[in-house]
Parts: structure tokens; sequence; C-alpha cells
């Protein structure tokens, strides 16, 4: 049984992880990620993924970059696998695959892509991009990645799609592994988990129950497996961890009870594009309460609340469920960030251990 692996948010955008007034110790800037990625890296993290945001959609004035601030941590860092998010249609697909595979040979093979169809109209609007309906967008995210992969594995590319164009086109140097760059992508919707099964190595969900976790991943695997491929599952989740479980649940509900209402009701018009758009009503945030959208990708669900010790047992369920990989976020980044290396990750080991001992 292979271990679970770790990932954080970096927060390069202002603001930290949650939509709320209430004081929090974390910083967007390059020197304080910087000390974020090295702690992460210290610490047992694995990956860290970096968000893209072009402009300000729920109090996140200032936004660095992805893959440019990726590139800046890639010299700082010497383990940790830098996961840079992209929107298609505000980047050309053998740009992007040209600026991952330098990244690539830069980080020797530390860097990975996130293809985010997008959520917020303004976002494409307001840089003179047509908006799309939600499934549309999902073809041209299907459409980047077939790209992407065919400039990274194929010694010519010729693609001729609805939304993309390539002609003869070379590509040099490929990436440094021979099965490309790993690519995930996130999504709740039918279109987001067919395009999955089809086309992405992992499978990014939102916060969520143990219930709805399962009902994902079991829809997922079916649909990959009808494919002929596997696919492997991440999940979003926000931490709290405190020396005891009253204390962690008081600052969660400080959180809540402090959030920016203003921002937050923004926040959930902007993304019914991305939920109730959708044909089934089954997309991101569809059934996310105002206090849920606080955490603005769902984590307080995931129930990563209480004593490390508690974590660390709510980690292995999510691990007994098929989640590869565990994304997550923090309030005050520097010290809840190692804190959580420190206390929850090696007792997260020990608890593997076990469980693989009483599976022989």
């Amino acid at each position: 049984m292979t271990q679970l692996k770790f990932a954080y948010w970096v927060p390069n955008v202002s603001g930290g992880l949650v939509i709320s007034k209430l004081p929090q110790r974390t910083d967007w800037s390059f020197e304080a990620n910087k000390r974020y990625a090295q702690i992460a890296e210290k610490n047992g993290f694995e990956y860290a993924l970096l968000q893209t945001r072009f402009i300000a959609s729920y109090g996140a004035e200032n936004q660095l970059e992805a893959i440019t601030l990726a590139s800046a941590l890639a010299s700082v860092t010497e383990k940790l696998h830098l996961i840079s998010a992209v929107h298609p249609g505000l980047w050309h697909p053998a740009v992007y695959a040209k600026m991952l595979a330098t990244l690539d040979h830069i980080s020797n093979g530390r860097v990975a892509v996130n293809i985010v169809s997008g959520w917020f109209k303004k976002e494409f609007t307001g840089y003179g991009e047509h908006w799309l309906d939600h499934d549309e967008r999902y073809r041209r995210s299907e459409e980047f990645i077939d790209v992407l992969r065919s400039l990274w594995k194929e010694e010519e590319t010729t693609y001729k799609g609805d939304f993309y164009r390539i002609n003869q086109a070379p590509f040099k140097p490929k990436p440094k592994g021979r099965e490309g760059i790993p690519i995930f992508q996130g999504g709740n919707s039918e279109a987001a988990r067919a395009m999955a099964a089809r086309v992405s190595d992992y499978y990014f969900m939102n916060g969520n129950t143990l219930e709805g976790f399962k009902k994902q991943i079991d829809d997922v695997k079916a649909r990959a497996a009808k494919e002929g491929r596997e696919v492997k599952f991440a999940a979003n989740g926000f931490v709290i961890v405190r020396d005891t479980e009253e204390e962690a649940i008081a600052l969660l509900r400080d959180i809540i009870s402090h959030g920016d209402s203003k921002a937050v009701e923004g926040f959930k018009n902007s993304v019914k594009d991305a939920g109730q758009s959708t044909k089934d009503k089954d997309g991101m945030w569809a059934e996310s309460t105002l206090e849920d959208l606080v955490q603005y990708n769902d984590g307080f669900k995931t129930g990563l609340i209480g004593t490390a010790e508690q974590v660390a047992d709510r980690i292995i369920e999510l691990k007994k469920l098929g989640i590869d990989l565990l994304l997550t976020g923090y309030f005050h980044y520097e010290e809840d960030l190692e804190r959580f290396g420190q206390e929850v990750i090696p007792l997260v080991r020990k608890k593997e251990a076990a469980l693989t001992v009483s599976l022989v």
C-alpha cells in the first residue's frame, strides 16, 4: 500500500485561505511563500498547489501568478513538487506546455499542472475572452490537455480541435519524465468527472464528507475503468490542530462568526456559474452553505479539526476511501503548517504502517 501524499495550498493571493475578518498570520508575498515552502519541505510535505487568480473575486486583492512563483520556489527548494494551476482560455496550451517543460528542467522533474476550467466570468470577460457555457469550458480543457500531452510525447504535433490548432509543431526539450508531467483536475459536475476519467492523472475534490468523497471516487473510478485507465484522487481539507478538540472547534467558530459576509455572498454569486449552471445541478459549490464558503473550497467539511490524533485518524479514514493525496489549508500559515508536519504527518505514517500490517 503506497503512502498518502501531503500537499498544501500556496497562499499566493492575499486574504489567506478563509474569507474571514478574524486576524490571521498568513502572507501572500514571495518572501513569506519561500518560508512556507521550506517549512513544508522540511516537515514531510511532498506537494504545493499554486492558485491561479488574475482578478479579485472574494477579497483577494493581490495575486501572484502561479507558474512564475512556482519557478521562484523551485530555486529555493530541493524536493517539493510544485503544482501550477492554469486557466485554459487565458493561456495557449503550446505556450504553457513550453513553460511547464522549462520549469520541469529547472526543478529537476518537480512540476505538475492543475487544469482549472474556470468559474469566475469576470476573469475571462475582463481580459477580453469569450465566456463559454459550463460544459464547453470542460471541452476546451480536455483539448488543452490533449495538446499538452501530444507536445510532450510526440516529435511533431498536428492537432485540429474546436478550440486549438497546432500545425506540425516540434517540441524540445521534452519534460524529464518519460510519461510527461502529472496532470491534476477538479470539478464536481458530470462534465468534470467524465473528463477526469478520460484524461487526468489526479482528480481533485473540494472538501466533503466521507460519504460524499466515496460517491465521487466510486463514480470516477468506474468511468475510468471503462476507458481502460486508472485515476488517482486528491481531496481538499482545511486543518485546525490544537491541544484540545474544544480549542480547535472554538477557532473554527470564530473564523465563521467573523466571516466577511459581503465577500462570501459575492463569492457565492460568482460560483453560481460553476455549480447551479450545470445540467445536473451538481457542479462545484452546488450544495455549499454560506458557512461552508467561508473556506472557499469547502475545506471545513472534510473534518480535519481537532487534536493531532483526531486529525490523523480522520486522514486514515480518507486513505481507506482511496484518497492518494491530501491538499491542506491553514489559518496561521507558518506555525500551523509546521505543526501539522511535526505532529500529524508522523502520526499518519505510524497509522499507515499499522494499517498495512493489519491487511497482510
